[in-house]
């Protein structure tokens, strides 16, 4: 039997906006579906614009933990505000093996149909990051070719220093912060 986990988001924690009218949907879902409802997971006055949510995060957390085989939600909106998010959970998910069902879009992964309207959004979102990939480095061209110096600035290191400071007693992070170094080269140096 499989375990069904049940999302649902409502963006105003006062009465006006009641998570149960998504939750006795996709109660209904599953019942009708014969699945265990494995738990629910809800986020009251929370933005979907924000990745990070906290039953959001403890849905995903349970996914990577194989608790669930399928989550369910009323519309995409409810889960993701971005397509890249979106795609980035879809993603997530096919890799654990957790099927994801969204009632008003009717996308179910764990069909043909479904499989194949992901593989779409997966598509569109591979184009999206090879054109913003495009757009990065044709700009890195041109500030090359305009003489511009790219990276992080070069930090002149200064070893007797390091050692002379660490004589004096100073921690390893003190050295860094002070020298503009990382923790790892100040202790290279140190234990050089």
């Amino acid at each position: 039997m499989k375990r069904a986990a049940i999302y649902a988001r409502v963006s105003i924690r006062n009465n006006s906006q009641n998570p149960e009218t998504q939750l006795s949907a996709l109660r209904e879902y599953v019942g009708n579906r014969g699945w265990a409802l494995a738990a629910e997971y809800v986020d009251h006055g929370v933005s979907g614009s924000k990745d990070s949510r906290p039953q959001l995060d403890r849905l995903m957390k349970d996914a990577r933990a194989r608790k669930l085989d399928v989550v369910i939600v009323a519309r995409f909106d409810r889960f993701a505000r971005s397509t890249r998010h979106l795609i980035l959970a879809l993603e997530e998910f096919q890799s654990l093996g957790v099927d994801f069902i969204s009632l008003n879009e009717s996308i179910d992964t764990s069909t043909a149909m479904g499989k194949m309207v992901f593989t779409v959004l997966g598509a569109v979102a591979e184009l999206e990051r090879n054109i913003i990939r495009e757009r990065v480095n044709a700009g890195l061209r041109r500030a090359r070719k305009e003489g511009k110096t790219l990276g992080r600035p070069r930090v002149i290191l200064d070893r007797d220093k390091v050692r002379q400071l660490h004589k004096q007693g100073n921690s390893v992070r003190t050295i860094a912060t002070e020298l503009g170094l990382s923790k790892s080269t100040v202790h290279t140096i140190v234990a050089g």
